[in-house]
């Protein structure tokens, strides 16, 4: 099965290096223009976060296919870090600890990154398991869900960050029923 993993176009919080994973952003004008100035691949099935910035980057690129929104999708809740940068957080303890962990402490009042993962790894495995008779199917979906996914399935296996894409970016891969193989980044 071909798997297309595209990350949303850019918001104003994305232009402004900002943790935004609860805030409903839509998208910014620049990264209309972005999405509009790229080819993605077509697919039978189109899955979204619910999230704005998901659903109008879906809209954009399948405009004649119809959205299916799973929630457990969207992205990690940020917490105290929520619509903040890295230069307003700078000298904040609890931010430093955060960046001293590699990223796998807990938010201040916001999601433990493992039980992040663990939802969008069952969201994702509930998708293929529903839709298995699909050929193709693109998520467009939030940099930490496609990190997620990639982690657990991808091969060669490699880190979570290891898979970062930008706005607007993907990966095209393949799908055998156990493992994801990368064919070609968007």
């Amino acid at each position: 099965m071909k798997l297309i993993f595209i990350r949303h176009g850019k918001t104003a919080g994305n232009l402004r290096k900002r943790y935004i994973g609860q805030t409903d952003e839509p998208l910014f004008s620049t990264g209309i223009s972005e999405l509009m100035g790229k080819s993605y691949p077509d697919c039978d099935l189109v899955i979204a976060s619910p999230m704005k910035r998901c659903v109008q980057t879906a809209a954009l690129l399948y405009p004649d296919k119809e959205i299916f929104m799973i929630p457990d999708l969207r992205e990690c809740d940020f917490g105290d870090f929520e619509g903040k940068n890295y230069q307003e957080l700078s000298g904040n303890p609890d931010y430093q600890k955060w960046v001293d962990s590699g990223g796998k402490g807990t938010f201040p009042n916001g999601e433990n990154p493992q039980a992040f993962r663990s939802r969008c790894i069952a969201a994702f495995r509930k998708v293929i398991m529903e839709h298995a008779d699909r050929t193709s199917i693109a998520f467009v979906v939030h940099g930490g869900t496609i990190m997620s996914v990639l982690e657990a399935y991808a091969v060669p296996k490699d880190s979570y960050y290891a898979f970062q894409v930008a706005n607007g970016n993907g990966y095209i891969t393949e799908y055998d029923g156990e493992k994801i193989t990368i064919r070609e980044q968007i």
